[in-house]
């Protein structure tokens, strides 16, 4: 059997197959423009649910990053401090051994070394009272300055401030300025202040260097544990510079295309289109008949 095949049904055939070829050089000059796989989720809804998956992903990454960031500033503004501090009561150790030496100091020199301790128990304060971006690394979540002129300590027991950097880790980015200085009268402050009084009054300051020694010996305890979580940060810096590249080239694979394979797919679907064109000019020519009809 000879099956009829009519002007009308020809034609729509051609226009269905070349409106076809249109959509998917449409297709391809979007991809090539956009560089995307994909312009809408229903075009493949798969990659689309991937993709979203993934930028997720790469918000949380980009945000533990800036806890990170965040958090380096902190502890290394403590460390820093408490580095200064230690140098600062080196020096007023020194002072109080020089000073201790009554019988080779007359009033005069004795006053000299006061004085001395004087400004170093100031610059101690000064240190104490370090802050980042207007808030105290030594006062935990306390919005004031750590230590007052009475030297009380204004944080609070368990007001630390921490950091996530990732999904299950946290870790404190402050110092317990209690811990590292003292408080009140048990202060190193206080304690400079007595040793001032001791070098005033001609009393052997000798006595003083054991709870120097003491004092000093706690702000490098402390200052050990912020070196262990300074390290622990950058080891999560690190962790989350290499999962920010790995999900960029997940992302990548899932949302990009191949340039060089769009643009021959491309070219080839164009010629395609054109002979597809030229085809069915050739072939769909006008006939007397239909004018007539």
């Amino acid at each position: 059997m000879i099956s009829r095949v009519t002007s009308q049904s020809l034609t729509q055939t051609a226009l269905h197959n070349l409106q076809t070829g249109l959509t998917d050089l449409a297709r391809l000059q979007a991809q090539a423009t956009s560089q995307r796989a994909f312009a809408a989720p229903s075009d493949d809804p798969a990659a689309a649910s991937a993709a979203a998956d993934l930028h997720a992903a790469q918000a949380r990454t980009a945000q533990y990053g800036r806890n990170i960031t965040d958090g380096l500033a902190w502890v290394t503004t403590v460390d820093t401090a408490i580095s200064a501090s230690t140098s600062l009561l080196g020096r007023i150790r020194d002072l109080t051994v020089q000073g201790a030496n009554s019988g080779a100091l007359d009033p005069t020199a004795r006053e000299a070394i006061a004085v001395e301790l004087e400004g170093l128990g100031k610059e101690l304060l000064a240190q104490a009272n370090t802050s980042l971006l207007g808030r105290s690394v030594f006062a935990g979540t306390s919005d004031t300055a750590a230590f007052a002129a009475d030297y009380s300590f204004s944080g609070s027991p368990g007001a630390e401030v921490h950091r996530r950097l990732s999904e299950g880790q946290t870790v404190r980015v402050d110092a317990d300025g209690a811990a590292v200085f003292g408080v009140g009268a048990g202060s190193v402050f206080a304690l400079v202040d007595s040793i001032v009084g001791d070098l005033r009054a001609g009393v052997n300051a000798g006595p003083r260097i054991g709870e120097i020694d003491t004092h000093l010996n706690n702000m490098l305890g402390v200052q050990g544990s912020v070196g262990a979580r300074q390290a622990t940060i950058e080891r999560a810096k690190e962790a989350t510079l290499d999962a920010t590249v790995s999900l960029e080239a997940r992302r990548a694979a899932v949302e990009d295309v191949d340039s060089v394979e769009v643009l021959v797919k491309l070219r080839a679907q164009e010629l395609v289109y054109q002979s597809a064109l030229a085809v069915t000019g050739r072939v769909l020519q006008p006939t007397l008949m239909e004018f007539l009809s």
